[in-house]
């Protein structure tokens, strides 16, 4: 075995005697102390930098990580753009000229040159202080925007003004996943937000008790107008939307991550009225989409698990449903109602086409996609007479598109200048079988004329869980991965939505086994088809793909070359007990309950691993400040992997600092992982990696 490959010697972990009994069964935690936050806790924070020195003493021997970094950079620097919002003549988008950490706010008044409006980078030293979200006013004087600090879910609420570039006196704190609604006068907005935690807790403490508030602009935060919270049911959260005709608040009430909502109408000119429940008993999906023509639309999976488009009049809202757009075929993923034209975007097999209708559901052809992909956007408000959209694939960067409603012309409105050309790799879709028969589409990318006659180094993707659908997107990374030989593929397991509301729940709850199944069984297509073999696949997944990774490896640890669980659920009992993981039982099961308890028990990778087994190399990745999986999973997880003996490849675990669960981290934080994660997975699978890269430096 080569030095680079080698076990390291890890740091001395501490055990504990915990012991919880689950329905008979005991079940140990013997590194329960390692959940403890490690802003508070020195002995968790002299473990983390005892296995980061560990870790990146590791790292630095590995050949090529200096060129993979170097090469990064080259391939990152290139300006990208984010999708615009328009309103009152005014266009908003963010923008990257290339390496600064964090997307620019630019705003564009009509056709004159576009003028910075927020710049992020200069909120921190370290890069680590994000805009999360912003939303322009109905006229774009203003915009509320969200700041993330160091990648937390929580989040402070600030208002700019749109032409003077000041940002006003206004602050609110404690908002977390909340989005932002102006009232249709400009004179302030709806949010939805938490009380503030108990001291030293906001990382870890358990989500509760959020309700709806106004903000009126000049106001204290303190002087907020509580609009709508039910205290007697605390677990329940809200999204406030005003509806597109200003007269009625949308609220949505939710209590975990499945699609299932309550619908409450508040009628903003009369406030002292009571609310109207138009949609009870958290059974199916209400989207609300938009307000037009006298009816409130809205999606719905109700007798529909592909989805449908439905509305009900806004002079008796609820009590007659109307279908507008019926269930087809495909999987309707997204609705926008934007200049009386309904565009209805589906995906056909994983890949987008976008569809447009009358109000009343009258079809009225398709808009013309630039290739196989995946489209977003077409937001704006049913007067507008232009929206904007993206489209993007594995190897295609995201091009923004200008679409005239009412003629349909398309016109780019920004597109990147690369420092590579996409057109080197080539990109298809094949279908494998999983355990049970069930058919599983995958995509497979690589490098135009790749020799692939003895099989090559493969990164082996998924996410499996919460009907999130993951569709060809491009990256960065990937693309680096690639270019230096290696096979990317991605597996659209069930648990996702890519096939609608079957797909999700064919991999949720007590059939959480078949996620699994799923990935295993796309690894060995590969194998089987000689693109790659065991000795060369490498996985990858983050957050519920990182339980994903955990458990796979525990379940086939000789299928795999190497694995990248980032930022993982770790601990299935325990879950539920720190900040969002409540919500997840929608998704996991409640480990309380007896037949999920034995479920989870049976796949949680902390509790499962395999003694005496050889496990692929591993390495964990975290973050300090992620509040939406919370550290101490990755922490027991690679502490009873160090443990356990399951062989001589390195099992070690990076800790990024002042970064979260993923979103706001800055570009450089960014690069630094990738390249470490991809000099480890190239050193496991046999990619080699020269001292220096194509257009790269090795210093």
């Amino acid at each position: 075995m080569k030095q680079d490959q080698m076990k390291p010697a890890y740091p001395a972990t501490k055990t504990v005697d915990q012991q919880d009994e689950f329905f008979g069964v005991a079940v140990v935690d013997p590194y329960r102390w390692l959940e403890n936050d490690v802003r508070k806790d020195d002995a968790v924070a002299d473990w983390v930098a005892a296995e980061n020195e560990t870790t990146f003493a590791y790292l630095e021997t590995l050949p090529g990580r200096s060129a993979i970094k170097a090469r990064l950079k080259t391939l990152w620097d290139y300006e990208k753009f984010l999708l615009p919002v328009k309103k009152g003549g005014r266009i908003f988008y963010r923008r990257n000229d290339g390496l600064q950490n964090q997307y620019v706010l630019y705003v564009q008044d009509g056709d004159e040159t576009p003028r910075v409006l927020l710049d992020p980078n200069a909120w921190s030293k370290d890069g680590a202080t994000a805009l999360s979200t912003y939303h322009p006013s109905p006229d774009g004087s203003l915009v509320a925007y969200q700041v993330q600090e160091g990648g937390s879910d929580w989040m402070t609420l600030r208002i700019v003004d749109a032409g003077e570039g000041a940002v006003l006196d206004d602050k609110i704190d404690w908002v977390k996943f909340s989005g932002v609604s102006w009232a249709k006068d400009g004179s302030g907005f709806y949010y939805s937000r938490y009380p503030e935690p108990e001291e030293g807790e906001a990382f870890q403490s358990l989500n509760l008790n959020q309700a709806v508030f106004f903000h009126k602009i000049g106001d204290d935060q303190e002087k907020d107008r509580l609009i709508h919270a039910h205290p007697e049911r605390p677990e329940e959260g809200f999204s406030a939307t005003v509806s597109s005709d200003g007269k009625t608040l949308v609220v949505t009430v939710w209590k975990g991550t499945d699609s299932r909502y309550e619908v409450v109408l508040i009628d903003i000119e009369h406030f002292a009225a009571e609310p109207l429940k138009i949609v009870s008993g958290f059974e199916h999906d209400y989207s609300y989409i938009a307000t037009a023509a006298g009816r409130h639309y809205f999606f719905t999976d109700k007798d529909a698990p592909k989805g449908r488009l439905i509305c009900t009049s806004t002079a008796a809202p609820g009590a007659e449903w109307t279908e507008v757009i019926p269930e087809s075929e495909h999987v309707l993923s997204g609705v926008n109602i934007v200049g009386s034209r309904i565009f209805a975007h589906y995906m056909e097999d994983v890949k987008s086409a976008v569809r447009m209708f009358a109000l009343d559901g009258a079809a009225l052809g398709a808009v013309d996609l630039p290739g196989v992909g995946s489209a977003g956007g077409f937001g704006g408000e049913p007067d507008d007479t232009e929206t904007f959209f993206s489209f993007e694939s594995f190897n295609r960067p995201p091009t923004i598109y200008r679409y005239e409603v009412d003629t349909g012309e398309q016109s780019v409105f920004r597109a990147p200048q690369t420092p590579f050309d996409a057109t080197d790799y080539e990109v298809r879709q094949v279908f494998y079988p999983s355990k049970d028969g069930t058919t599983i589409p995958m995509f497979i990318a690589h490098k135009k004329g790749l020799d692939l006659s003895n099989g090559a180094p493969t990164l082996l993707y998924a996410y499996g869980g919460f009907n999130v659908s993951v569709t060809p997107a491009f990256s960065v990374t990937r693309l680096q991965w690639m270019e230096m030989g290696g096979v990317f593929a991605l597996a659209n397991i069930r648990g996702g939505g890519e096939y609608g509301k079957a797909w999700h729940d064919a991999g949720r709850l007590l059939n959480k086994q078949n996620v699994f199944d799923d990935f295993i069984g796309a690894g060995d297509y590969l194998i089987a088809e000689g693109i790659t073999t065991k000795e060369k696949l490498a996985i990858q997944g983050g957050s519920n793909g990182g339980l994903l990774v955990g458990a796979v490896i525990n379940q086939r640890p000789d299928l795999f070359a190497a694995g990248l669980p980032a930022v993982g659920v770790m601990d299935m009992l325990r879950f539920n007990q720190f900040t969002a993981g409540r919500f997840w039982v929608d998704d996991y099961g409640d480990p309380a309950e007896e037949a999920h308890f034995r479920n989870l028990y049976g796949y949680s990778p902390y509790h499962n691993i395999r003694e005496g087994e050889e496990y692929p190399a591993i390495l964990v990745t975290t973050a300090d400040t992620d509040d939406r999986v919370v550290p101490g999973h990755s922490f027991k997880y690679a502490a009873a992997l160090q443990a356990a003996e399951i062989g001589d490849k390195p099992h070690l675990i990076r800790i990024e600092t002042r970064a979260g669960h993923g979103a706001g981290k800055p570009t450089d934080k960014i690069i630094e992982e990738y390249a470490d994660m991809w000099a480890f997975i190239a050193a496991h699978t046999g990619l080699e990696v020269p001292q220096e890269l194509k257009g790269g430096q090795s210093g």
